[in-house]
């Protein structure tokens, strides 16, 4: 499930009760913590493993088919076979670009939801055990999320693998762009780079924006259940 849809919704955004504050919680509710903690544990490594595997699969893509282009190449010497060999194989690896990057985005939000549940959990620790903040690590609520290993800024898109996988598909995309430029235009040079870099920079654009606002939009649902 996408986070930021359905039952996520409902967990991120259900408020802890203030009337869980008194006295010591239930050995039930204690339980429920703890299982819920490991849970969600388990649901980050899985989510880190399937973002490796993918990127993984992803690139060993891109490298077969980039080796295949360059052996047609000097087979045919960038002749008619070598232009139809290319415009049949760079818009399939962008095709599996933008599935790979929209597969990655929704694995990144997933484990950034399972994250903020876990920096609940550990409010509610501390909350309840306030002995433990010399022995656990303990942070203001802002940065909870970031001793996590989930980090902040503008940029920060561009320096993951869902960044990452939306770098190399504009390249494709722009590619595709260039190549076929240069076969209607009679193999001008300056009309394919202009024409692919064009349309790669549009789509990194467009991939950026579509990330930012998916996690904005997490964002957004987050804080309406605050913690402290």
């Amino acid at each position: 499930m996408t986070p930021g849809t359905g039952d996520d919704d409902r967990l991120i955004s259900e408020p802890i009760s203030a009337g869980e504050d008194a006295g010591d919680p239930r050995p039930a509710t204690v339980t429920f913590v703890t299982t819920e903690h490991f849970t969600l544990q388990g649901e980050r490594s899985r989510a880190i493993s399937e973002l490796g595997a993918r990127a993984s699969i992803f690139l060993a893509t891109v490298s077969g088919a980039l080796i295949a282009l360059g052996l047609m190449a000097t087979a045919t010497h960038v002749g008619t076979a070598f232009y139809a060999f290319a415009l049949t194989l760079l818009p399939t690896l962008s095709y599996v670009g933008f599935v790979t990057f929209e597969r990655t985005l929704q694995t990144e939000l997933e484990d950034h939801s399972s994250a903020y549940r876990i920096a609940r959990l550990r409010s509610y620790y501390f909350r309840h055990a306030p002995e433990l903040t010399d022995y656990l690590l303990s942070v203001p609520p802002e940065k909870r999320l970031a001793v996590q290993g989930l980090g902040t800024g503008p940029w920060q898109g561009l320096l993951t693998i869902t960044g990452m996988v939306a770098v190399i598909t504009s390249v494709l995309i722009g590619a595709t762009a260039g190549v076929l430029t240069a076969v209607v235009s009679d193999h001008s040079l300056p009309a394919a780079l202009a024409a692919g870099g064009a349309l790669a920079a549009t789509t990194l654009c467009a991939l950026w924006r579509r990330g930012q606002s998916q996690r904005k939009r997490l964002t957004s649902l987050e804080q309406l259940s605050p913690y402290t």
